[in-house]
């Protein structure tokens, strides 16, 4: 099998000559997938982000007409992961790195003739960097450029979808999904940084007044969220509510 299954839409599996003769470049959406390798408990592998970034796009990209004008560039691995310091397994980029990264690879594509960038984000630490640099690379190379936000639902407790954002019950069942060898549930556990019982108004995320906060903080296991509910069969349910909206959305781009 040849990788990624999607090879034939890899900009990194295509040599310069076919990359200067591929049609319609300034319309033709290159998507960029970006991931971490940072520490998801003691049950999960360090790269779950990174797994789940390759997962996505190449289950999403299969649903896609095989027409469908779209190509994808590398992945980056390595996510600006500095909330996570103090766990091991966490090897994090700076802001500026990463920002960087995303300023070489615009640079290039624009030298290319491409004038469509997609941010594909799998970490949330990575989000506003980002997004403060997609508006900074549609000013300097008049690329099109912006992150994808597909809208999907899950069917979580009202708890589990405030809090459990990190190694809990969704990563969880995801992983179980793609590779049960990876997790050991004999070691999951449930932390919340915050109950939505709690009384006030500051919390961690998602309340009237949040707060500056790392991993370390908030949680003594590295966990955020209930990862003892997961299990395959959510993660196989979620997974495909998830690539099916994905792919909804970049076969919207691509028109």
């Amino acid at each position: 099998m040849s990788y990624p299954a999607f090879r034939e839409r890899y900009l990194a599996a295509m040599s310069l000559a076919q990359i200067e003769v591929l049609p319609n470049k300034a319309s033709i959406p290159v998507v960029i997938g970006t991931g971490s390798i940072e520490q998801h408990g003691p049950h999960l592998p360090v790269a779950v982000d990174t797994l789940l970034a390759e997962t996505f796009l190449t289950r999403s990209l299969s649903i896609l007409p095989d027409d469908t004008p779209l190509l994808v560039g590398p992945l980056i691995t390595y996510g600006k992961s500095n909330e996570h310091t103090g766990f091991p397994g966490t090897l994090a980029i700076s802001k500026k790195t990463l920002r960087r990264q995303l300023m070489a690879i615009a640079q290039q594509l624009s030298l290319w003739g491409f004038k469509v960038m997609r941010v594909a984000n799998f970490h949330g630490g990575n989000t506003s960097v980002i997004d403060y640099t997609l508006r900074e690379i549609e000013d300097r190379f008049e690329i099109s450029a912006q992150r994808l936000q597909p809208k999907f639902e899950m069917d979580l407790s009202e708890q589990e979808a405030l809090y459990g954002f990190h190694a809990g019950e969704v990563e969880t069942s995801w992983m179980l999904d793609i590779w049960p060898e990876s997790v050991d549930m004999s070691k999951a556990t449930c932390e919340y940084p915050a109950s939505i019982d709690d009384s006030g108004e500051l919390r961690p995320e998602d309340a009237p007044a949040t707060f500056g906060w790392a991993s370390c903080d908030v949680s003594k296991s590295g966990v955020m969220g209930d990862a003892t509910k997961g299990t395959v069969e959510k993660g196989k349910r979620w997974m495909e509510v998830c690539c099916r909206a994905l792919a909804e959305e970049l076969l919207n781009i691509a028109k």
